[in-house]
């Protein structure tokens, strides 16, 4: 068997009488509240012919099925080793002026930080609606082991995933589900706007910069990718982070931010709009959408939402900042996998491609750019 492990942060309410000892989170907010942040890590055994199988697999848009690992890895998060990160804090006191606190992300960043300087990206995962703990787990891992595929022309790059699992309803009633999850989503919002705030200090005390940004502490760099309502939590997260940044803008904290099948209008990413600062936090923004999104109809159509970023790309492209790209993944994207496909073949490989720093234009890339728009590209 091969052990896969997975850090993880959440809001969500821990399974069991003992907090350090769950067996799984659930389908609430924490007892604590929604902000209320546990920090871990989790070990899963899969079967590595399993593993190779769906790596080899064909998506129908290229070798890797992501989501078909994610689907086999699911039932196996119940038996999943989780290990919470213990924390010693006085609820009544600000952590800031605790010389004797003991934080959990503090000691997850330090085990990050010692993987980046033995050469591995970290990626911030965050996830979609409808999603519960063990589906989570499992998406994350998959990505995880999508991301560590070698291609051929590129760098060998190590990727660690970071999931940020929020309380997605995580039942199969489409309609209900949605309006709950918008409304915890927004809640969570704010606890993964603290969470970056804590990575945000984290940086401040370890990040040493060259004239390019690029963190020559460790060599690696951070990532983030948002799925489907995820980038809706990342939405009110900005909201929190502006209450507590100095200044008028974000200190950048990524080298990419992918918002894949992103469940938000799609004038969003337009200046003074809710995500219109996100290029600050990154060197590169990157859209993926489909047209063929059936989980866009239900949140355009059914919910009464202004055109979806997921569904057709942004409204207007010439209006979005230099760093802002967007990627129609329509012509190659079909069947069950419409919503989730940035888990499958060629659309996962794009993004390994840019956490490589393969350029936007290299002829590794299965994808065209736009005759009169620079910022646009479609895959092919």
């Amino acid at each position: 068997m091969k052990t896969l492990r997975l850090y993880y942060a959440t809001n969500r309410n821990h399974v069991g009488s003992d907090r350090w000892k769950p067996s799984a989170y659930g389908t609430k907010f924490s007892d604590d509240g929604p902000e209320n942040l546990r920090f871990g890590r989790l070990d899963v055994d899969i079967d590595p012919a399993l593993l190779a199988k769906q790596m080899a697999a064909d998506s129908g848009f290229g070798p890797g099925r992501g989501n078909g690992l994610a689907e086999a890895l699911a039932p196996r998060v119940r038996t999943a080793r989780i290990a919470p990160f213990r924390e010693a804090l006085d609820a009544a006191k600000p952590d800031t002026v605790q010389a004797a606190a003991k934080l959990g992300s503090q000691a997850m960043f330090a085990e990050l930080q010692d993987a980046m300087k033995a050469s591995s990206d970290v990626l911030v995962y965050i996830h979609g609606f409808n999603v519960s703990w063990a589906d989570a787990v499992a998406s994350a891992l998959a990505l995880q082991e999508s991301l560590n595929q070698p291609d051929e022309s590129k760098p060998a790059q190590s990727v660690l995933v970071v999931l940020f699992t929020w309380p997605s309803d995580g039942q199969a009633l489409p309609y209900v589900s949605y309006k709950s999850d918008r409304t915890e989503a927004r809640a969570s919002g704010a606890a993964v706007g603290r969470a970056l705030l804590k990575t945000r200090d984290f940086l401040l005390k370890v990040r040493t910069l060259d004239a390019r940004g690029r963190d020559v502490a460790c060599g690696q760099e951070l990532h983030l990718l948002c799925h489907s309502m995820g980038n809706y939590v990342m939405q009110c997260a900005l909201e929190r982070m502006a209450d507590f940044t100095p200044g008028s803008t974000f200190p950048r904290m990524f080298e990419h931010i992918f918002l894949c099948a992103p469940d938000v209008d799609d004038t969003v990413l337009e200046p003074g709009q809710p995500l219109g600062s996100l290029h600050e936090l990154a060197q590169q923004v990157t859209v993926y959408y489909n047209r063929g999104d059936v989980a866009m109809y239900v949140s355009d159509y059914t919910k009464g939402n202004p055109e979806r970023l997921g569904h057709n790309g942004a409204a207007r492209p010439a209006l979005l900042h230099n760093k802002v790209n967007q990627v129609d993944c329509s012509p190659i994207v079909t069947g069950l996998v419409e919503h989730s496909y940035y888990q499958d073949g060629r659309v996962n490989q794009d993004i390994r491609f840019s956490i490589a720093s393969q350029p936007f234009d290299s002829v590794l890339r299965y994808r065209t750019r736009h005759p009169d728009l620079p910022n646009v590209w479609t895959m092919k």
